[in-house]
């Protein structure tokens, strides 16, 4: 194996361990009749947190926190605390590696009633990787990572509607900058991408409960086509469409329920004998994404990944969650429950998620993900409330 196919098989083996699919890559390389939409950065789509992780990955339409940048920037500004911090962990796909993980750290800041910021970080590390030549001896020792940095804008328009922008820098980084024989020289991706959010509130009563009835929708990753060489081949990032709702009812000063629904549509055209076409403008994909497909409607129909979450709250202090996820088996086939817990205590909280997967050897199986956060001020979180919101 040459040098230049070691590269091409570590970039394969990436793609396939953020996919979860392991045998995908050389069939969207090589053609055949694979149908899972691949990207380049997939880390951008991966859960970074414990709430909605435990609640099959939905994060649309629930109730505002700390983490809303990621799911729907439109809702950042009700949160109801004045700013904060949250950090998540996740050991990623512990079934094929044990030095595989995500880390992601955000906060935010409310300018006022109607206006908040965030900032966050995350850091996606695939372990380390042996490089070696044609007759398997050692080349090199790598370290592929990738990361994102962002900032999110978001603002009330109302009571009850608000929206909010995300800006992003991504760099990845998979094999350094190794070349071959033929001139094909690997390279580092740095690019930017755009997430545009709104959500709508409602108040209402369900059998004499007060109740909360929202919809989110985001466009997430809306950016330029990446190239991981200088080849000319760009490939594109996982520009993503989420649409959701959920209904939250009191059942009384101490139980709270909500369920939870979200769609996700990549906006990535569908693969062509197996390959992604790279010859496609980026905002042709998009809307191609939506309506194109050589299976027709029924394929375009089985690229929406579903998922349904339910929370309960005790006193605010302690809730209990579940969920399940689901892709259809020529999309990806990843198909898991979620469950897991938060505690609340004064301005800490504490969120922990685990995956079951339907496939007990799914590399996703056994998935754990660990969040803390800290509400920093009550008492500016007060005199925001009390302030106006847009006239």
């Amino acid at each position: 194996m040459t040098k230049g196919q070691q590269i091409l098989l570590a970039l394969g083996a990436t793609f396939c361990l953020q996919q979860a699919a392991v045998a995908q890559s050389t069939t969207t390389t090589t053609g055949g009749d694979n149908k899972t939409i691949i990207t380049a950065v997939p880390f951008l789509t991966i859960t970074p947190d414990a709430r909605a992780g435990a609640m099959g990955d939905v994060g649309a339409a629930t109730s505002p926190d700390g983490n809303s940048a990621f799911w729907n920037p439109g809702k950042l500004n009700f949160v109801q605390k004045a700013y904060g911090v949250n950090v998540n962990f996740t050991p990623w796909l512990r079934k094929l590696a044990n030095d595989v993980y995500l880390s992601n750290l955000s906060g935010y800041y409310k300018l006022s009633k109607q206006d908040a910021v965030a900032m966050g970080f995350t850091y996606f590390s695939l372990g380390s990787l042996q490089f070696t030549d044609v007759n398997g001896g050692a080349v090199a020792t790598f370290n592929p990572r990738e990361l994102s940095l962002y900032a999110t804008y978001s603002r009330a328009l109302s009571e009850n509607f608000g929206v909010g922008a995300t800006l992003r820098y991504i760099n990845s980084d998979l094999s350094g900058n190794f070349s071959n024989s033929t001139g094909v020289q690997a390279q580092a991706v740095n690019s930017a991408s755009v997430d545009l959010g709104a959500y709508y509130k409602t108040e209402l009563s369900i059998a004499g409960n007060p109740s909360e009835l929202a919809f989110g929708g985001s466009i997430s990753n809306i950016g330029p086509k990446v190239s991981y060489s200088n080849n000319q081949r760009a490939d594109f990032i996982p520009t993503n469409l989420r649409l959701g709702t959920s209904l939250t009812t009191e059942i009384d000063e101490f139980n709270k329920f909500t369920v939870a629904v979200d769609a996700n549509k990549l906006m990535v055209p569908t693969p062509v004998n197996g390959t992604v076409p790279d010859n496609i403008p980026l905002f042709q994909g998009m809307f191609q994404s939506l309506y194109s497909a050589p299976g027709g409607g029924s394929e375009k129909l089985s690229e929406i990944q579903w998922g349904v979450g339910l929370e309960y709250w005790y006193d605010n202090l302690f809730a209990v969650r579940g969920g399940y996820f689901h892709e259809d088996r020529e999309k990806g086939n990843r198909r898991y429950f979620t469950t897991g817990i938060g505690l609340h205590y004064q301005v800490f909280g504490l969120d922990l998620a685990y995956v079951i997967a339907t496939d007990v050897n799914h590399p996703l199986n056994e998935t754990l993900r660990f969040s803390l956060h800290f509400s920093l001020s009550d008492t500016k979180a007060q005199k925001i409330k009390e302030e106006s919101i847009v006239e």
